[in-house]
């Protein structure tokens, strides 16, 4: 019995050693496991220190974000993600509350969007031109019109081809009003409306010898021009605006509204105005600030 005793005695202290062994291992591997999850805690809130920005494919194409955003980062710490559509789809994007803020180039559209309730505040960033481009040959004669309505009657008159982005981006938007105050309903197989962004719509005109609207930014970046140049400029009616706005809090509560009024924000001051104003292509300024 004795025996029998001293066995299960020696069982219990070597039991409650183990136990003890492994209470510590578990509160080491508890304590690391902590610090593996709070470091994954803290990585996971860096990397989300980024906003989603729908905007225009001018902006995008141009090569602006790609030298801006850079420094705004370095500001901030916050990334930029861009989804560069055309402005009607900017529009769709943020109204599906699938965009933290929103810069495009359609003030009349920008303003109706803060009337409906989907953003809260809309301000001038920046502005640029449309250029009215062709064939050098010029068939309709656009270089001698005296205003771009002039143009555009021009163009319908003489039924020279036209590629049209038809996508509804702020381009398209733009080109569609001087079509309704030249008195002109664009449509005919000399009318094309592609359904595409700046640049391909630039190589469909190529590729066309046809007249196309385009901003002066995506114009200057554009690599392909083959038989195609500026015909038409300068007119006051081809001022193209762009504004930023602050999507409404109580529409889209999951947004992350505080990163986005720091990009809004950034892009008025002082140092994203110059930021703008300082980008260059081909020894162009393609945008000028403007804010106010």
């Amino acid at each position: 019995m004795q025996g029998s005793t001293r066995s299960f005695s020696l069982s219990r202290k070597v039991a409650g050693v183990s136990a003890a062994l492994l209470c510590g291992v578990g509160l080491s591997w508890g304590a690391v496991a902590q610090e593996d999850n709070a470091q994954q805690d803290n990585a996971q809130e860096k990397d989300g220190q980024f906003i989603t920005l729908a905007s225009t494919t001018s902006t995008e194409h141009s090569g602006l974000f790609d030298s801006i955003i850079p420094k705004f980062h370095d500001a901030t710490d916050i990334d930029v993600h861009v989804v560069a559509v055309g402005t009607g789809q900017a529009f769709e994007i943020a109204r599906r509350g699938d965009a933290d803020s929103l810069l495009v180039h359609d003030t009349a559209g920008e303003k109706k969007f803060v009337d409906n309730g989907y953003a809260t505040q809309r301000d001038d960033v920046m502005y640029n031109d449309f250029v009215l481009v062709g064939p050098k040959d010029d068939p309709a004669n656009v270089s001698e019109a005296d205003s771009a309505v002039d143009a555009f009657s021009r163009i319908a008159e003489a039924e020279a081809p036209f590629a049209s982005r038809g996508d509804d981006s702020g381009t398209n938007r733009a080109e569609l009003r001087l079509w309704e105050d030249a008195g002109v309903e664009a449509e005919g197989e000399w009318y094309r409306e592609l359904g595409s962004g700046m640049g391909p719509t630039l190589n469909t005109a190529a590729g066309m010898d046809a007249y196309v609207m385009s901003d002066r930014a995506t114009w200057v970046s554009f690599k392909n021009p083959q038989n195609l140049e500026i015909l038409f400029e300068g007119d006051d009616v081809l001022f193209n605006q762009y504004g930023s706005l602050l999507l409404s809090e109580e529409k889209f509560p999951h947004l992350k509204h505080d990163l986005a009024k720091q990009w809004h924000q950034w892009l008025l001051s002082e140092e994203g105005q110059q930021a703008i104003a300082d980008y260059e292509l081909n020894g162009q300024q393609l945008f000028f600030p403007n804010a106010k």
